[in-house]
């Protein structure tokens, strides 16, 4: 936990949260406005693997890469992925010193608190986990394993599951932030 924190101490300042903030979300606007879209384009409506918080079976995957064709699945394997490759960095980065730059502001930035830090960074690896599954996927459709295909899917589930949390932790930072200015007011 040592080293959390003292990645934390050297980064956590306003400043570079901030930025590194802004950056996450730039990139996740482009997934969500560009390169999603672009690839929704060849999947008759169908939803991407990676837009699927409640998961998803091998019947869903194949009817989806059947729907996308060879164009789909290239467009997905070659624009969708490689911006998802970034995004789960900078969600994990971002958003763990997001909160840790929260539990500073409510001095609580200790043990067991410090642990929500990691929220953020185990969305990111599912998310890591869950590109990689769906890149080897791609590339080997249409033989895909059922085994294969159930193991990312549980890769998708820990990533929104976790990302939820991180947000509904978020949530509640920021109402502690509120509480505590309006008390130190009336003080």
């Amino acid at each position: 936990m040592g080293r959390l924190t003292n990645f934390i101490e050297r980064n956590g300042s306003g400043k570079k949260v901030l930025v590194l903030f802004i950056l996450t979300n730039v990139v996740y606007v482009l997934m969500l406005t560009v390169t999603i879209p672009y690839t929704m384009k060849f999947s008759n409506g169908m939803k991407l693997l990676d837009m699927m918080p409640t998961g998803y079976d091998s019947k869903y995957v194949y009817e989806l890469f059947g729907s996308l064709g060879e164009k789909g699945r290239l467009i997905y394997l070659t624009n969708q992925i490689p911006v998802d490759m970034l995004y789960p960095l900078l969600f994990g980065l971002a958003y763990c010193l997001l909160l840790a730059y929260f539990l500073k502001r409510l001095n609580r930035i200790t043990s067991p608190y410090i642990f929500l830090c990691l929220l953020p960074i185990i969305a990111g690896t599912a998310d890591y986990l869950e590109n990689i599954g769906i890149i080897a996927m791609l590339k080997s459709y249409p033989d895909l394993s059922t085994s294969f295909v159930k193991t990312i899917n549980v890769f998708s589930i820990i990533k929104s599951i976790s990302t939820s949390t991180v947000f509904m932790v978020l949530l509640v930072l920021v109402i502690s932030l509120g509480f505590s200015a309006i008390n130190r007011k009336k003080q």
